[in-house]
């Protein structure tokens, strides 16, 4: 027990140096290493069992319009005005395969104003209600503190290592917005779960239930689809910042945590695995509570968004993994899904009621050779074994 321990070397510590001011420096001592035992014991997952899985009360027969109980939910949207054939591509496939029978509305977001023509053609397309909204010019720029100097530096090297989006700075601007600032938009103050959509995504498979109730029902808070490994080259620092951050403020730890998701020596760590964000159905009030705003200001003043590349899907990934239990944490596996190369095709009896188009037996997400990317989608089931 740490108390009984305390005391044994307090005592034994005291007869041998034998003066006041060496046990007092032994308490300071013995009070930073229990506030460090704390910290790494608030890292380790305690037994928690997974919620069952989508059941068939959920499902819709025969595709009626909906009734009874809805989400207070939305799709968002993040899109510029030349985006324009590739929204309409994921928005027609959304519509076709599930909101046409859910009628859940739209909300769109541009750091420009979107055109006539944008909105005209979005529109076309659905029944439900449809926002455009601006980006404010703070939430997306690249804030006035960040030595540019330093970072042109840091981006001109990652371009010569041949980093996706290296030389980038509005790319970044995406990932800050993304991570930090999205789910404050005047918008979305209303709503409390997302679905986030991007152009030129595919969508194989017929959604016959409401995604939204499962999370609201079975108390989820983030479900994904698509789980690869980061390019450890993005993100030198960012598990060095967490660390600093937990030890900070060990409280907002969950014992029920995901942490043997992102790390595989119990947080000293990170494995680089996150849930790939381009497909996210969230719980805002995550994103809105005191442990990710303090988490998220916390890292924004490290500059690693721009001295380096943090995007928002690690980010994500890892705050729900440390301040949500694991059970809250949902695998999508009846969506069928492609983004670039990656794809999640469900399989078995979810592929055949899905009417899903996928190839079953292709892998679930293709090793990119050139970027080392793989799946993490087993360490994400083996957290309920």
């Amino acid at each position: 027990m740490p108390g009984s321990m305390e005391g044994h070397v307090i005592h034994n510590y005291t007869m041998m140096m034998g003066n006041k001011k060496n046990t007092k420096f032994l308490y300071l001592t013995l009070a930073i290493i229990i506030s460090l035992l704390f910290v790494f014991e608030a890292w380790q997952p305690s037994d928690i069992d997974s919620t069952p899985p989508v059941t068939t009360s959920y499902w819709k027969h025969n595709h009626p319009p909906p009734l009874g109980r809805r989400a207070n939910a939305t799709i968002l949207i993040l899109a510029r005005n030349s985006e324009l054939a590739g929204v309409i591509s994921s928005v027609k496939q959304l519509e076709d395969r599930w909101n046409k029978n859910f009628h859940y509305p739209y909300v769109f977001l541009n750091d420009e104003p979107f055109d006539a023509n944008f909105k005209r053609r979005v529109k076309e397309l659905t029944d439900s209600q449809v926002e455009f909204g601006l980006i404010p010019l703070p939430d997306w720029v690249q804030p006035d503190w960040i030595d540019e100097s330093i970072a042109s530096k840091n981006r001109e090297h990652l371009v010569k290592q041949g980093v996706i989006y290296g030389g980038s700075v509005s790319y970044r601007n995406m990932c800050r917005f993304n991570s930090g600032f999205f789910y404050r938009h005047e918008l979305l103050t209303k709503y409390q779960f997302y679905w986030r959509v991007e152009p030129d995504v595919t969508y194989y498979c017929d959604i016959d239930y409401d995604p939204f109730l499962v999370m609201q029902d079975q108390d989820k808070l983030y479900g994904f689809t698509i789980a690869l490994t980061e390019w450890k080259k993005t993100i030198p620092t960012l598990w060095k910042s967490v660390k600093e951050f937990t030890r900070e403020y060990p409280q907002y730890v969950s014992p029920h945590n995901a942490v043997d998701f992102i790390s595989d020596d119990g947080g000293y760590s990170y494995n680089t695995c996150h849930f790939w964000s381009n497909f996210e159905i969230a719980n805002m009030d995550l994103w809105r509570g005191e442990a990710y705003t303090k988490f998220f200001d916390f890292l924004d003043k490290k500059g690693g968004f721009y001295y380096e590349r943090w995007g928002d899907a690690p980010v994500h990934s890892i705050a729900v993994s440390l301040f949500a239990r694991r059970d809250q944490i949902h695998y999508f596996s009846d969506i069928g899904y492609k983004h670039e190369y990656f794809s999640n095709c469900p399989q078995g009896e979810q592929h055949r009621r899905g009417k899903c188009w996928c190839d079953s037996k292709s892998s679930y997400q293709l090793k990119n050779g050139a970027l080392q990317i793989t799946s993490c989608l087993a360490r994400y089931e083996d957290l309920f074994k």
